[in-house]
């Protein structure tokens, strides 16, 4: 069977060799593509992406998840592992992937962790199967990936940042990215089941990265929250204030956030900033 993986891109030349070196080894010797769908980067991503076997198109920007599906589209394998340009695979997911990929009739592949409380095996008969220690059997549709989120360097591990499952790999026309201005996840209605090997997710190197991605998450958050309110966003300073506080007690606190350190507290606070920001920006948007 073969993979697709596809990756979207803007101004990531510092991240998208990276990237498109830890995915190689599944898809050389013809076992699959690399997709880079950009949306006009003016550094060298779509030069370094060309030279590591990706085949690039250039896209007018619509949104994250119109840009992923897009991508999705022009895939012509089997399966699709979606990243985004700041992720690498690592090694141990590499050979759990590559596991799948060659499975033989008859042939079971070590036992996974299903959503629910069963464990499951996968075989292949005319399609992979999923079977539950209940006896229920199913299509295999998707696959549910841990991500370590790397901040300033750091693995955060508490928080709610751990274990961070996304919905990664999935077989072809299984899955499509929800349509979200921000914070866009793939679904599956079928069966899915989850890896123990990682993605890296080398997100925030700098706090000036973090802080200008925030703005921009932030904004795109405002809009959706006038969105769902139809235009009508009041001043609240429970929203502005308390909702933000509520927040970084939460997730530093509650969610042991203070185990990872110096860039833990960081991480929340600037977290709960973000949140502040995005509904003093929806009732300023609402005001226009």
């Amino acid at each position: 069977m073969n993979l697709s993986v596809v990756i979207i891109t803007f101004n990531e030349e510092a991240n998208i060799g990276r990237t498109l070196t830890s995915v190689r080894p599944l898809v050389a010797d013809g076992k699959g593509e690399i997709i880079v769908v950009d949306s006009g980067s003016t550094d060298r991503t779509v030069e370094i992406a060309k030279s590591l076997g990706a085949n690039v198109f250039v896209e007018e920007w619509k949104s994250f998840a119109a840009q992923k599906n897009s991508a999705i589209d022009k895939a012509t394998g089997d399966w699709i592992l979606s990243l985004d340009a700041d992720e690498e695979i690592s090694d141990d997911l590499s050979t759990e992937v590559l596991e799948l990929l060659v499975l033989q009739p008859g042939k079971a592949v070590h036992k996974l962790s299903s959503r629910g409380a069963y464990d499951s095996w996968i075989e292949l008969k005319d399609d992979l199967y999923v079977t539950f220690e209940d006896q229920r059997e199913g299509g295999l549709a998707g696959i549910e990936i841990p991500r370590k989120n790397f901040f300033l360097g750091r693995w955060i591990r508490n928080g709610g940042f751990w274990p961070d499952r996304k919905l990664r790999l999935f077989k072809k026309g299984s899955a499509v990215f929800e349509d979200r201005k921000v914070h866009e996840d793939a679904h599956t209605r079928g069966f899915t089941v989850r890896l123990r090997g990682p993605i890296l997710h080398h997100s925030y190197p700098t706090l000036s990265a973090y802080i200008e991605h925030m703005n921009r998450y932030s904004s795109l958050g405002a809009e959706m929250v006038v969105a769902k309110s139809n235009g009508k966003v009041r001043f609240s300073v429970s929203n502005i204030v308390l909702r933000p506080l509520a927040t970084f007690l939460y997730n530093y606190f509650f969610r042991l956030g203070f185990l990872d350190g110096r860039e833990g507290l960081l991480l929340h606070l600037y977290h709960a900033v973000y949140v502040s920001w995005k509904y003093a920006k929806a009732w300023e948007l609402s005001r226009k």
